[in-house]
């Protein structure tokens, strides 16, 4: 792999709003991806682990998750962006993100631009809505 791979859920309306301000925004040199139309035995990503979290996936192999995959992304876009990603790989500010991390996607349902489908498994998103197409 050349570049690294940023991967959201396309099916949160919520994830993809956050999608869309990385590609906008913050000057990154990943692919920003729905895990949906990713090539996740490619990437060496489960189904279980895009299900979870965003996940990052550099070009060595390096897989990160949650604030642990955005501290890279914000890093690899460099300048500004480096300070606050290195900031969440610090230990303190570590602990405390991942707690955050969680709530936002257990609740990312009811932020805005989220839909009742961003709070649903994959295979009941499925079984609602039909597969993806993939």
């Amino acid at each position: 792999m050349t570049e690294a791979t940023f991967v959201y859920d396309g099916d949160c309306s919520f994830c993809t709003t956050c999608a869309q301000f990385i590609e906008r925004r913050i000057p990154s040199r990943a692919t920003v991806v729905p895990w949906q139309f990713a090539d996740l035995d490619a990437l060496g990503l489960t189904l279980e682990q895009v299900e979870e979290a965003v996940q990052w996936v550099g070009p060595d192999g390096t897989v990160a998750s949650g604030p642990d995959a955005i501290a890279l992304l914000l890093r690899d876009a460099g300048r500004l962006w480096e300070v606050p990603g290195r900031a969440l790989q610090l230990k303190p500010v570590g602990l405390l993100a991942w707690p955050a991390y969680r709530w936002v996607s257990g609740h990312r349902h009811l932020l805005p631009g989220g839909t009742a489908a961003c709070s649903l498994p994959q295979a009941q998103r499925e079984r609602l809505y039909g597969p993806d197409p993939v």
